[in-house]
């Protein structure tokens, strides 16, 4: 039976014959909340040892100062960014959120995404309000939608 891979619920594709079920959305959501802690983890540790080699920079890692808060913030999208799409292409189509929640992000066919695929859901993710884009049913977030992408529950897939 093939459905439409945007609908929710599962699908079967005639090139591979394999069942596919789209994750919850509870399961992108933890995905997001452990990723996101453990890169906020990461910037931590090279922030530290950063001002531990150079103490000089210490002021710029704790300035109020508005200018330094919006660079330090398009700076930490574009390093997020480049973090999810180096883990999902380095991992293929997983990142450690995904690890934990037994998903992965594939093409819509179900085909294994490129490295080029990673980088640019990676990317998307930096479009700021892309997190609320993936309220609603199914679970359709920009980077998903816009790289013609899905993540799907391994445990309840044939993948």
């Amino acid at each position: 039976m093939h459905q439409d891979p945007t609908s929710s619920g599962e699908f079967s594709l005639f090139e591979n014959n394999l069942l596919y079920t789209r994750a919850s959305s509870g399961k992108r959501l933890l995905n997001l909340i452990v990723d996101t802690i453990v890169f906020y983890m990461l910037i931590f540790l090279l922030a530290f040892f950063m001002v531990s080699v150079s103490p000089e920079m210490a002021p710029y890692f704790l300035s109020d100062d508005t200018g330094f808060s919006l660079i330090g913030n398009l700076i930490y999208l574009a390093l997020y960014a480049l973090y999810m799409g180096a883990l999902e292409s380095g991992l293929k189509g997983k990142s450690l959120g995904k690890y934990l929640t037994r998903t992965r992000a594939v093409n819509i066919d179900g085909t294994p995404i490129t490295a080029r695929t990673a980088f640019l859901r990676g990317l998307a993710r930096a479009v700021p309000f892309c997190a609320f884009s993936a309220l609603g049913s199914p679970c359709d977030p920009w980077q998903d939608r816009w790289t013609k992408t899905m993540v799907v529950d391994e445990q309840q897939s044939g993948s």
